[in-house]
């Protein structure tokens, strides 16, 4: 016996009852969509609300958008990590504002010609924001899948793939996949989750085969886990004449066009003081001595741990300007104007410990 409808029927009837109110769901805009689904890789969604919300007020659609500077949109992205989505949103909406008249179009084969955009963001405008039957596969909805289906195998590998892919394709509900690749999502959310699944209160419960053979701890396969690596940096706010030294990193390097206070990786046998130091040195040519220890702080970046040693410095040789070896551009600024630029996370975190504890305020 078929039992695909009375699963549709049952996910759609409690996606109707239970789903979030989110801000991009009273429209479904595909503007709004997309940026939406961005913001939501690698983000957890009570964070991705009051980031949308923000970047709606100053980026209310594309037109403004693509006529932003990086540096106002970097700055509205700041705080959800992974900037390289916020530099393929820029690109995507000058490529639209050029050649599409300022819309996202609605076909699979346009969409993944768009930078940041792959085969899950493509499927969900186009079954989200313009109701197209196109299934979808997200992490959320692998691990749904592996459990309903008791699929054993490694998620990421290209069988499993294939396998998560070709399941959405036969469960999808004809002309509602708006609703039903949303239900999946929200499932996996909200009831299917990671850890301690809520199998109680789940719609599909009577479909899951992992349910019924007691295996959702093996669902999915679990994956090796990966060794955190530690990496110890330091870094110096160097002020002059009541104004901070910050400089702009390199469009094509790590945390790309992102503002900084000079530092770097600890070499072997260096002291967090000599690091800032050479770093200086090497970066600026300025010569600088360390004057005091602000704070640590510690971010977590894929898999590594960073821990940044962050110290208060001084010019120990001429006044002038620096030489620009690491970065594009530079400023001289009032501690009051940091939070008009886009630092990476560390560097937020220092800047925020210096705000509290009434460092170079002014």
């Amino acid at each position: 016996m078929n039992q695909t409808p009375a699963l549709q029927q049952s996910l759609l009837h409690w996606f109707s009852q239970k789903q979030r109110d989110l801000p991009w769901r009273q429209g479904y805009e595909p503007y709004q969509i997309w940026i939406s689904e961005i913001m939501a890789q690698q983000t957890q969604m009570d964070r991705v609300v009051e980031y949308f919300l923000r970047w709606m007020d100053v980026f209310p659609d594309i037109h403004t958008l693509a006529q932003a500077p990086e540096d106002r949109v970097l700055k509205c992205w700041e705080g959800l990590g992974y900037y390289s989505r916020a530099r393929n949103i820029i690109k995507t909406a000058k490529i639209l504002l050029q050649k599409h008249n300022a819309q996202l179009p609605a076909g699979s084969k346009e969409l993944l010609a768009l930078p940041g955009i792959g085969p899950y963001t493509a499927a969900a405008i186009a079954s989200i924001a313009y109701e197209q039957d196109v299934a979808l596969v997200d992490a959320n909805i692998e691990r749904i899948f592996a459990r309903l289906f008791n699929i054993d195998l490694i998620p990421g590998s290209p069988e499993a793939k294939r396998e998560f892919w070709l399941q959405a394709e036969s469960v999808l509900p004809k002309g509602d996949a708006r609703n039903f690749n949303q239900g999946l999502m929200e499932l996996g959310a909200l009831i299917c989750r990671p850890k301690n699944p809520n199998c109680a209160a789940c719609p599909l419960s009577s479909h899951c085969l992992a349910l019924e053979y007691d295996l959702i701890p093996e669902r999915p396969v679990p994956k090796k886990s990966t060794k955190t690596i530690p990496i110890d940096m330091a870094t110096g706010v160097l002020s002059r004449n009541g104004m901070l030294y910050i400089q702009q990193r390199l469009a094509d390097d790590v945390w790309g066009s992102l503002w900084e206070f000079p530092g770097g990786r600890m070499l072997k046998g260096e002291t967090p003081e000599q690091t800032v130091i050479r770093e200086y040195k090497e970066e600026t040519e300025f010569e600088v001595q360390v004057e005091t220890k602000i704070t640590t702080t510690i971010h977590h970046y894929t898999r590594y741990k960073v821990t940044l040693h962050c110290f208060r410095v001084n010019l120990a040789g001429s006044d002038c300007d620096p030489v620009l070896h690491a970065a594009q551009n530079f400023h001289w600024i009032p501690a009051r104007e940091l939070k008009n630029y886009a630092f990476p996370a560390g560097h937020r975190k220092l800047i925020s410990f210096m705000e509290k504890s009434g460092l170079f305020s002014d």
